[in-house]
């Protein structure tokens, strides 16, 4: 199955991040990191670079991923050159009150007092830059909501005296390369529920937890998972939970939206969907071209 998913507001949102690139310092990049390259717009990256604006990668929902994983992938983009990666969770305000001296950092020229650092805030759909710009702000001036594209346009604001910042909307790009990419992210629900069938997302997610979490999914559902596939463990799903059809059948559609909701809301532990080598070994297997940056990435 091939996601795709680009509301018409997204054409004017990139339009008008593109003139707002003249104007800044720093671009903060929030992605999911579960999923830190599959939530990444190419977009995004190569607005910046044609402006060589420095980037900061905000990593959010770190307590949701696999803390390894996520050492792995701050790792990585610290190679990049102009760029620092940082990984936090936009419900922790300590963390949170970081960000404007790590951008500090990418903007040396910022640091006289004379004018103050103008950041720019991108990411896609329902990472949390909503959240992130309230506890930044230390006001409520993102909705925040639990639907993706929830933010519709630009807004500056001062942070202080010696920090501004833009918040964009969330931004998608108009194909997705890679069906896995797709998949990733309507599992963490960063795409309308219009783009997806929920079941087939379901069976990816599960085929995933399988290869690289099967403890987590045992303890949370109950039953032993070895020899089992992705159909056999959203029906395992669906008889521990008793959500049957008549005559005994697994009700297939509502034990496929228990399993992509609780790994949403973390309930399976922390889990992180995709690697810097297994992003590697995906981009090699699908066009023979590593992905930017992972020239010293782990076989």
């Amino acid at each position: 199955m091939a996601v795709q998913w680009y509301p018409g507001h997204m054409t004017s949102a990139r339009k008008k991040a593109a003139e707002t690139m003249a104007m800044i310092d720093v671009v903060i990049e929030v992605l999911d990191a579960r999923l830190p390259e599959a939530s990444t717009n190419p977009l995004v990256r190569e607005l910046r670079l044609h402006r060589q604006r420095p980037c900061l990668k905000v990593m959010n929902k770190a307590d949701l991923a696999d803390p390894e994983v996520t050492r792995a992938w701050i790792d990585h983009y610290n190679r990049q050159e102009g760029v620092k990666a940082v990984a936090l969770s936009s419900k922790n305000s300590g963390e949170v009150a970081r960000i404007p001296l790590l951008c500090q950092r990418l903007a040396p020229h910022r640091s006289d007092n004379i004018k103050p650092l103008r950041m720019l805030i991108m990411g896609i759909p329902n990472v949390g830059k909503s959240t992130l710009m309230n506890v930044l702000v230390k006001r409520k001036i993102a909705k925040v909501g639990d639907e993706p594209a929830v933010t519709k346009s630009q807004q500056t604001h001062q942070i202080s005296v010696r920090h501004t910042i833009t918040d964009t909307p969330g931004l998608m790009w108009p194909k997705i390369e890679h069906p896995s990419d797709g998949l990733m992210l309507a599992a963490s629900h960063a795409i309308g529920r219009n783009a997806v069938i929920d079941e087939e997302v379901a069976v990816f997610l599960a085929e995933l937890l399988l290869v690289r979490y099967p403890a987590l999914l045992s303890a949370r559902y109950g039953f032993a998972v070895d020899g089992v596939d992705a159909v056999g463990v959203i029906e395992g799903i669906a008889g521990r939970r008793s959500l049957l059809l008549r005559g005994g059948k697994p009700d297939f559609e509502k034990a496929s939206a228990v399993l992509v909701q609780d790994y949403r809301d973390g309930k399976l532990g922390r889990i992180s969907l995709e690697t810097p080598e297994t992003r590697h070994r995906m981009l090699l297997e699908r066009t023979g071209a590593p992905i930017h940056g992972a020239e010293d990435t782990p076989s």
